[in-house]
């Protein structure tokens, strides 16, 4: 075997861990210090969105002023449970500011608002639970990458009270590293 034989499959290994490396390298990396978006709001503000729990109809925009945390779960993924469970000791370490609004977006099409409602009741997690609709679905995904729309990752994103959207690291976010992350934009 010659030294040119020998060196063509190392060669293509190579380049074929690249093409599977590469991708995950360049993606873009999730974290608070992001830019925000645009000063003018995105569209997605106003789509319509119902809490499983109470049946009221609201939107991004009816928090205007307000400190907003957003995440994309599943009633199946535990990751998300976790998270949440979290986010219920952020509620106790804010003293259930009203200044913070969580809202917690189920992106499964095949999961429906009795399945969201009774996860929300069984956990006693009492915030904002809503079933993503395609449009918004389709918003997120565009603007903050379709890693957003995969619930194991424990994707979150907030909106500070004027209307500015952050992005936060993927993975599960422990409630004292998210009081640090809100409390600037909590602030009076």
């Amino acid at each position: 075997m010659n030294l040119q034989t020998r060196i063509r499959p190392s060669l293509i290994k190579l380049f074929l861990i690249g093409l599977l490396v590469l991708p995950a390298c360049s993606a873009p990396t999730p974290a608070a210090t992001l830019a925000p978006t645009p000063a003018s709001l995105p569209e997605w503000f106003n789509f319509n969105l119902t809490d499983v729990r109470t049946g009221q109809v609201f939107s991004i925009n009816d928090f205007s002023g307000k400190v907003v945390l957003l995440e994309a779960m599943a009633a199946w993924c535990g990751t998300c449970l976790q998270q949440q469970n979290e986010v219920k000791k952020l509620q106790g370490l804010t003293g259930n500011s009203k200044d913070l609004v969580h809202i917690s977006l189920d992106t499964d099409f095949n999961e429906d608002a009795a399945t969201l409602k009774e996860y929300a009741d069984t956990y006693g997690f009492d915030w904002y639970f809503a079933i993503s609709p395609l449009e918004v679905d389709r918003a997120l995904s565009n603007l903050y990458s379709s890693e957003f729309m995969n619930p194991p990752f424990a994707p979150m994103l907030f909106i500070d009270r004027h209307g500015s959207v952050y992005s936060l690291p993927w993975g599960i976010k422990g409630a004292k590293a998210l009081q640090t992350t809100l409390a600037p934009y909590l602030a009076p």
